[in-house]
């Protein structure tokens, strides 16, 4: 028999486990639901309810249910219930259903059957979860994976994916061909390709050869267009190669064509142009056959800027007559942009007497251009050249066409990566709300018990809260564009002193701090605020890579000259200072070094960080002008040190923060749209309290109703992202067609007046960030409506 200490510490471990289920079931979105086959009464949970469209205060029967599943899926899910039943297997499937407003939802369920002693089925309980956008996602995934694999099969060219392999002659000495498109065997002759390596195919010094080239690319990362003869079957290809990012894949893709009949032609016609005067009789009629039936077009051309004779093809190709084409200057068929460089390559090939390769734009009858490739040939005489067009346009659409399957290949890695970056954020943020929540709840509790001491805390907690999730979306856009830096002389010790008590404060009693500022430091010109924020991370982070035993962190500056002897030669050789963060934590292993400063590459375990924080700090820094640098050893600490240009100039003067002066309003009548119901009222109601008159809408077709009346209006309050098809600065635009002269304020979430359109605002139009204190809003206000505009 169990003592009432195990008893209670049991039924607290109980408890302890139905805390965390109903946790996970919360943050899991999971819709709970539960089905009595006698009855036939369903009980959902309210986020089940939510989950197919209905309002979680009313109740769903399991008949309203069976009619919201959709006629197609009907069936099928009427199925998995009866199967379920009679089997006692899982109750598992996804089927669409459409919810009173209209819209399709893809649900997921998953149940069970329970049964009584006597082995009938009593109940189905289960939970579900909407799916909807992960299906979309899939579909979409499908549709680009179907496009490149048409793409794929359908190209003329050959295309293939080869992988390096470590070989008889050492590391990345042979590939392996992964992909080849049924074109491959068209253009190569060799049959099976995949799954085959090189040097299998190919004799030794042919293979050493193309190995070689493949390697290059993969190495450097940079493309190779060329040409070369495949000795193994007696071809001549034209080939395009590019490294598969990323380059750890050690993946090179190739596309190729058979390019032996046009190198057959570009022979015997330069044999042709050798020794035209000796045996011009002799190769005539082989020469007017192949000018009438290649697919090239051949002409033969002056240096002074005419042609004299032009094949077939030019008609076949651009649609011009011959007459047309022998009459006009070959410059007037060229696009404006590439004749300058096409007539600068004919002139060099004047001088030089070498053939040239050039492409360029070539106009058709019917208006458009074409991509011609060209090879020109000058001629013994010195005064003409025989030039030879190949027809790229096929090819460059095919080639924007596989550009654009890999741009949807990127999109999907991205939006892979978002996912990543999810845990991190709700970890934050979850932190944030709940410290707003709790401030709120207590200051409601003490409101209620008539407790007004200390309320002062919680309000402070609760906007320091608020701040600090402002940051954090700050962090967020500043990773999504190169953010503007308002950089300023800066003296970093200084600035290390007035952050020191926020940095004990934020590593905790467990982690010693140390102090080591240089004497006589140089000035530095930085962004004060982002420095301050890629201190206190790189703080945050050696706290954590000491913990849970704590440690020693030190912070140190110091002048540093880098000259061209520099072993790293990352930076330019000049003067510089150092601000270097020490740890005594767990260090790392070189490949984590190498990877730290990636966004979204984060150690710490799923929800417990975004990945953004140091690819912050490096950004920053070298949008500064300067450079991070790490020295790390497992078992041995971390030290990182941010170097930053020295800056010659005085330091800045302090200056005191402002003081807003008070906002009162006379009776002016303001027009706020906002779609935020809460923001709404308190905005309302501050702007009331401060003396104005104000108009609300809730959306921009409606708050435009106002503005278009006869109504006074003074100012325009508006929210940028706005419901009702139009947006704040549509609206704010299509108002001042009627009030010329009228004075708008534009609130956003974003960082920059981008949000606002085209990042440039008319003369009185202004922008507030949210979230904003109050007293900044109704200076603002006041500010905006004693503007005087230049007419």
């Amino acid at each position: 028999m169990r003592s009432g200490h195990e008893s209670s510490a049991s039924e607290a471990a109980l408890a302890a486990s139905e805390r965390e289920l109903r946790f996970a079931i919360k943050a899991g979105r999971l819709g709970t639901w539960s089905l009595d086959l006698a009855t036939g009464e369903l009980h959902t949970s309210a986020t089940c309810r939510l989950n197919f469209g209905r309002d979680p205060g009313v109740p769903f029967s399991y008949p309203e249910l069976r009619a919201a599943v959709h006629p197609d899926d009907s069936t099928r899910m009427a199925d998995a219930v009866e199967h379920s039943i009679k089997t006692g297997a899982d109750y598992d499937i996804e089927y669409r259903i459409v919810t009173p407003a209209g819209a399709m939802r893809w649900i997921a369920i998953r149940g069970q059957a329970e049964y009584g002693s006597d082995g009938r089925p009593l109940r189905m309980t289960g939970v579900s979860i909407d799916v909807t956008e992960r299906r979309r996602t899939e579909d979409r995934l499908s549709e680009s994976e179907a496009r490149y694999r048409t793409l794929f099969d359908s190209i003329d060219e050959g295309f293939c994916v080869v992988q390096f392999i470590d070989g008889p002659h050492g590391p990345l000495s042979d590939y392996l061909h992964l992909e080849a498109n049924p074109a491959y065997l068209r253009h190569a002759g060799i049959p099976d390709i995949v799954g085959k390596t090189g040097r299998a195919l190919l004799t030794e010094s042919e293979a050493d050869a193309w190995v070689a080239i493949f390697r290059s690319v993969l190495e450097t990362g940079q493309p190779l267009r060329f040409e070369r003869a495949l000795e193994a079957t007696d071809r001549y290809l034209e080939v395009a190669c590019s490294r598969v990012e990323p380059a750890a894949r050690r993946q090179v893709a190739i596309i190729f064509q058979d390019v032996s009949a046009r190198r057959l032609a570009e022979s015997r016609l330069r044999e042709l142009n050798e020794t035209l005067e000796s045996q011009v009789a002799e190769r005539t009629a082989e020469r007017d056959q192949l000018w009438k039936l290649s697919q090239d077009m051949l002409a033969r051309a002056n240096f002074e800027g005419t042609m004299s004779a032009v094949s077939p093809a030019w008609t076949q190709v651009l649609g011009w007559s011959e007459a047309e084409l022998l009459s006009r200057p070959y410059a007037s068929f060229m696009h404006p942009d590439d004749m300058p460089p096409t007539l600068e390559a004919i002139g060099r090939m004047a001088e030089t007497h070498q053939p040239t390769r050039f492409e360029n734009r070539i106009a058709t009858c019917e208006g458009g251009w074409k991509h011609i490739e060209w090879t020109v040939t000058p001629e013994l005489d010195g005064e003409n050249f025989v030039a030879i067009g190949r027809d790229l346009s096929l090819n460059k659409a095919r080639e924007a066409e596989l550009e654009q399957a890999r741009q949807s290949l990127r999109q999907s890695q991205k939006m892979e990566a978002v996912g990543q970056l999810t845990g991190g954020l709700a970890h934050d943020f979850n932190n944030l709300l709940a410290s707003i929540s709790g401030g709120l709840q207590v200051l409601k509790l003490k409101l209620h018990r008539g407790q007004l001491a200390g309320l002062e805390r919680y309000i402070e907690i609760g906007e320091s809260s608020v701040r600090r999730a402002a940051s954090l979306t700050q962090r967020l856009l500043a990773f999504s564009r190169r953010q503007t830096l308002d950089p300023k002389p800066v003296d970093v010790n200084r600035l290390i002193a007035g952050m020191e008590e926020l940095v004990r404060h934020s590593i905790g009693p467990m982690i010693e701090l140390e102090v080591l500022g240089a004497r006589d430091l140089w000035l530095t010109r930085v962004d004060p605020p982002q420095l301050e924020n890629a201190l206190l991370n790189l703080c945050i982070n050696a706290r954590d890579a000491m913990m849970p035993g704590g440690g020693k962190l030190t912070l140190a500056t110091a002048n540093e000259w880098i000259d061209e002897r520099d072993p790293q030669g990352d930076m330019p050789p000049g003067w510089y200072i150092s601000l270097c963060v020490s740890d005594t934590g767990t260090g790392m292993t070189p490949d984590i070094v190498a990877r730290i400063f990636d966004p979204f590459f984060t150690t710490k375990p799923l929800g417990e960080g975004t990945g953004l924080g140091l690819s912050m700090v490096y950004g920053f820094v070298r949008q500064s002008g300067g450079q991070v640098r790490v020295h790390s050893e497992p078992g041995r600490g971390t030290r990182m040190c941010l170097y930053m240009p020295r800056h010659a100039g005085p330091a800045l003067a302090e200056q005191a923060p402002a003081v807003l002066p008070v906002s009162a309003g006379q009776g002016e009548t303001i027009v706020l749209i906002e779609d935020e119901h809460a923001l709404r009222e308190i905005v309302e109601e501050v702007l009331r309290e401060a003396g104005y008159r104000v108009l609300t809408a809730q959306d921009g077709p409606t708050g435009l109703q106002i503005l278009n009346s006869d109504t006074r209006v003074d100012l325009l309050v508006t929210d940028v992202g706005l419901p009702g098809g139009l947006n704040g600065r549509q609206v704010a635009d299509a108002a001042r067609l009627q009030r010329p002269g009228l004075k708008v304020l534009f609130v956003t979430g974003y960082a920059n007046t981008a949000a606002v359109g085209n990042g440039r605002l008319a003369p009185g139009m202004e922008v507030i960030t949210k979230p904003f204190e109050i007293t900044a809003l109704t200076y603002k206000v006041r500010a905006l409506i004693d503007t005087r505009l230049a007419h």
